[in-house]
């Protein structure tokens, strides 16, 4: 079998992103949901690699080497960003959402394990279709496949992968409805539609203006600050298993991260540009995810899919139940809590491009929803990490 080099298999990875791209803006259904690009592109080439092996024929090997290191630059970008002070700016409404999102994945792995057991499959391989891959998403999937499969659960990785799409088709199929059922039947509405708006258009703006501005010393200063915190990171998960804690490889970059950002806050010595880490961490994410998906052994599903498709729509109507029973009355009862619960459908079930997706999809119609904007993002994209991290570490140990 012939093995590709690492600047070949990169130089592949990169056409593959190009593809995946490509698929998601072409083909509505994919756009439509948010499905992300690199995932698309790493699935087509892993379906071929099926259809050849299917054929007898032999796909080159790849040279993954740079997977795992990928993988712990991508979470060091989120460490970065996890800013306690960005946490309390957002007020006691982002600490109540956050502390929903924590009792959803629980709520997820105790459904899976005994939804499992009831099937007569290993409680672990709930905990695999549970919080790890729907409210971590494809990257945490990944990142904790191997665990997975050294406790027994054969094809985590592809495990991984089929729950995180079918996650994300269903976090854009049920959170918009749920929202609008929200609004439509509880009859909400928001105040200050006009300043809302106006708001809104100002940060997005803003934003844009931000992207536009980067520079490379921003990048270049970005870039060495998680070098940084991954060799800090090394030191601390050496510790952590020194102590007998198995831990997946990014925990101890993305602590250092956390510690570095939130000590720059405060000191104000580095001035990291958000834009930059955000910028450096999707490109680390793209291509471990493409890397990943293209050495993908799909054959290893055939057993597990009738289990895997009852545990996927019974997470659905256990998430569009949390966001009717405490997540719109926990949150305010008013207009700005039904969208936050379509968004609570996308990043629980999906990603947090999910979330922002069904977000604006109710706030085209309804009108702007500010609140709902601040705290599903933070939530979604950096705190509920740290949590779901331990959560699942927790079912690893128990459940063995």
């Amino acid at each position: 079998m012939t093995t590709l080099s690492l600047t070949a298999t990169f130089a592949l990875a990169t056409l593959v992103l190009w593809l995946g791209e490509q698929l998601q803006q072409r083909i509505p259904f994919c756009h439509r949901y948010n499905l992300p690009g690199p995932v698309l592109g790493g699935l087509a080439v892993s379906l071929l690699v099926l259809a050849g092996r299917q054929a007898g024929m032999n796909a080159p090997a790849f040279d993954l080497s740079a997977k795992t290191p990928l993988m712990i630059a991508f979470f060091t970008s989120i460490g970065l960003g996890a800013s306690l002070t960005l946490l309390k700016r957002g007020g006691r409404l982002v600490l109540i959402f956050l502390g929903i999102a924590v009792a959803g994945a629980i709520l997820q792995n105790a459904a899976g394990a005994l939804l499992a057991v009831a099937m007569g499959e290993k409680p672990l391989l709930g905990v695999l279709a549970g919080s790890v891959t729907l409210t971590g998403g494809p990257a945490t999937g990944l990142a904790f496949a191997p665990q997975f499969e050294q406790a027994g659960i054969s094809g985590a990785e592809a495990i991984a992968v089929a729950v995180a799409m079918g996650g994300i088709i269903l976090g854009g199929l049920v959170g918009t409805p749920v929202g609008t059922w929200l609004i439509r039947h509880l009859h909400a509405r928001t105040p200050g539609l006009a300043e809302a708006a106006a708001g809104l258009l100002k940060n997005s703006a803003q934003q844009a203006l931000d992207y536009r501005a980067l520079t490379a010393e921003d990048l270049l200063k970005a870039l060495g600050v998680i070098w940084l915190a991954m060799w800090l990171g090394g030191g601390i998960s050496a510790g952590l298993q020194s102590l007998g804690l198995t831990l997946p490889a990014y925990i101890g970059a993305m602590l250092a991260a956390a510690i570095i950002r939130n000590l720059d806050d405060r000191l104000q010595w580095l001035r990291l540009s958000e834009p930059a880490v955000e910028a450096l961490g999707g490109i680390a994410l793209s291509y471990f995810l493409v890397l990943s998906l293209m050495s993908l052994e799909l054959w290893k599903l055939a057993a597990v899919a009738l289990p895997l498709l009852v545990m996927l729509l019974a997470q659905a109507l256990l998430v569009a139940v949390m966001c009717v029973a405490l997540v719109y009355p926990l949150t305010g009862r008013n207009y700005e809590s039904a969208v936050m619960s379509g968004g609570y459908c996308g990043f629980m079930m999906g990603t947090t491009a999910n979330a922002m997706a069904n977000m604006d999809a109710l706030t085209r119609r309804y009108g702007p929803a500010p609140q709902a904007f601040i705290a599903v993002p933070l939530v979604g994209a950096f705190f509920i990490d740290f949590a779901n991290t331990l959560l699942v570490q927790a079912c690893l140990s128990w459940l063995k």
